[in-house]
């Protein structure tokens, strides 16, 4: 029987080759980003590729539209039975001058968007085996000097904040999910991915790298948290 993985956060790079990953494994694919001609475009290339790909346009920035993108999923592909949360957003880059309405915008991805993502699938989730909640995750959530440092010169401070709270939202989804046998874990990437936004031209870390990871989590079903890069 065909799976379904939702990827929320879809684009070149980590989500395409998660999508290639677990599509080649039989999945079909429910795509969600907000820019419908690439979501197109990068459905026909999947669907090149023998990989069942539909398309949902939507702004997971904005919590209360992930139901209905949720419910248009489910509609069209059946019971969702992975979620890849590839979903970041990068607000308040410096603390010190952010306003207000950026300082909220940066838990809304990470954790007020994810968090409903997972209440929404929960009848599906909870109803299938081998089900699971696999997230994108940077080496800025980490507490150390050195990457405390790297986040203020990146001028990326609300990003390494957000990915903070992500990797506790990860930790606590776990611990109250893996009793109904639901998996939750992580891919926490620790440098820049090729080929990406990111990179300056000297990464050498591949997408396909981190898919392969998250494939080995998503079997093994843990750790909780692995790294990559």
């Amino acid at each position: 029987m065909t799976k379904t993985m939702l990827i929320a956060g879809f684009g070149p790079g980590i989500s395409m080759a998660v999508a290639e990953r677990f599509g080649r494994e039989g999945f079909a694919l429910g795509l969600v980003a907000r820019n419908q001609e690439r979501l197109a475009s990068e459905a026909k290339a999947l669907a090149g590729k023998g990989i069942r790909a539909e398309i949902f346009p939507g702004d997971v920035a904005d919590p209360g539209a992930v139901p209905a993108l949720i419910a248009g999923v489910r509609a069209k592909l059946g019971r969702v039975g992975v979620l890849h949360w590839n979903a970041y957003a990068g607000h308040a880059g410096d603390l010190l001058t952010a306003d207000p309405a950026s300082l909220r915008a940066v838990f809304d991805v990470p954790v007020v968007s994810l968090v409903t993502a997972v209440q929404s699938l929960l009848p599906d989730l909870t109803g299938q085996p081998q089900s699971a909640v696999l997230v994108t995750n940077g080496g800025l959530a980490l507490p150390d000097p050195a990457v405390d440092a790297m986040a203020v010169g990146w001028n990326a401070m609300g990003l390494a904040v957000a990915n903070a709270a992500k990797h506790r939202v990860v930790r606590l989804l776990n611990a109250k999910l893996a009793p109904q046998n639901v998996y939750v874990g992580e891919v926490m990437v620790m440098r820049p991915v090729k080929g990406t936004s990111w990179d300056d031209g000297t990464s050498t870390l591949e997408a396909s790298t981190i898919a392969n990871r998250f494939w080995e989590s998503y079997q093994s079903r843990g750790p909780i948290s692995v790294t990559v890069g």
